[in-house]
């Protein structure tokens, strides 16, 4: 490339309260020849309430891949272009990997205008462990494929973090009772730094309860985080093979597993396949 080419600025703006948009995004915004929106509509109310006026560019999930390309011969031409999405950093779970790896590649620069995220925000308040933590965007929507990617994350010991929909937080609530036991600690943010901030923290089974009692819990932005598993919880102890073994004998082995599983906080789904396990061993 020659000449002077253009930079891609990937603008974190708030994600509810709009005093907490940085005096740089706002001069970033100002100064840049087109924003590129995720929602012309929602964003258009950010950049009226700020006095700003730039061509957007309807960029979402739905036309990314055809869409990079007219920037990318933007920046080529000299254009300096600004990346939003409708609320936080851009790319947690929004639209924009696809323009900003393509941008790297061809050499152009791309620069962070740092600022809010529902994920940072959330785990900050939690009281939970911060200093292992895993993100993993949205769950499946069905109960079937939630609880696959639950178990599959059952004994990671770092805090979980996921975007929950509304519409799904009391089924995903009760899917985490059911793979983790009622014993592990959660907290659920609800419309972080809005008027209606609210956390909800204890055991998973306490948490479902709040929710359950909340008429307002299926509303707003929402994200659920799970405490890691315990390092020395990882693998049954004596005692705990000892339990599932007696109550497997008397009982069914979902039932025994169930059981076992409040007991000791371990996941209900391991339990169940080590009691299997152990029926086979005595086959």
């Amino acid at each position: 490339m020659t000449g002077k080419t253009g930079t891609l600025f990937i603008v974190a703006t708030p994600i509810g309260n709009l005093a907490d948009l940085s005096r740089r995004a706002t001069d970033v915004l100002s100064s840049v020849a087109v924003i590129a929106v995720e929602d012309s509509r929602h964003s258009g109310r950010l950049l009226d309430h700020l006095g700003i006026s730039k061509p957007l560019i309807a960029f979402h999930e739905h036309n990314e891949r055809e869409r990079f390309p007219a920037l990318l011969e933007r920046l080529r031409a000299g254009d300096d272009i600004a990346l939003i999405s409708d609320a936080g950093t851009p790319l947690i779970s929004d639209p924009g990997y696809v323009l900003v790896q393509q941008a790297r590649q061809a050499g152009f620069t791309v620069s962070p205008i740092p600022g809010a995220c529902a994920v940072i925000a959330a785990l900050s308040a939690s009281g939970l462990p911060t200093d292992r933590f895993q993100f993993n965007g949205f769950l499946p929507a069905k109960s079937g494929g939630r609880k696959k990617v639950l178990e599959s994350l059952a004994r990671d010991q770092a805090t979980l973090v996921f975007y929950e929909a509304p519409h799904r937080i009391l089924a995903s609530m009760a899917d985490v009772v059911d793979v983790f036991g009622t014993e592990r600690l959660v907290v659920v943010a609800r419309e972080l730094t809005k008027s209606f901030e609210t956390f909800y923290s204890g055991s998973a089974a306490d948490v479902l309860a709040q929710l359950e009692a909340d008429p307002y819990a299926a509303k707003g932005e929402l994200v659920m985080m799970i405490q890691g598993a315990v390092a020395e919880a990882n693998e049954p102890s004596i005692e705990v093979d000892k339990l599932l073994r007696l109550l497997g004998d008397a009982l069914p082995v979902k039932k025994a597993a169930q059981i076992t599983a409040e007991v000791s906080g371990l996941p209900k789904n391991e339990l169940y396949r080590r009691l299997l396990e152990m029926k086979d061993d005595n086959a």
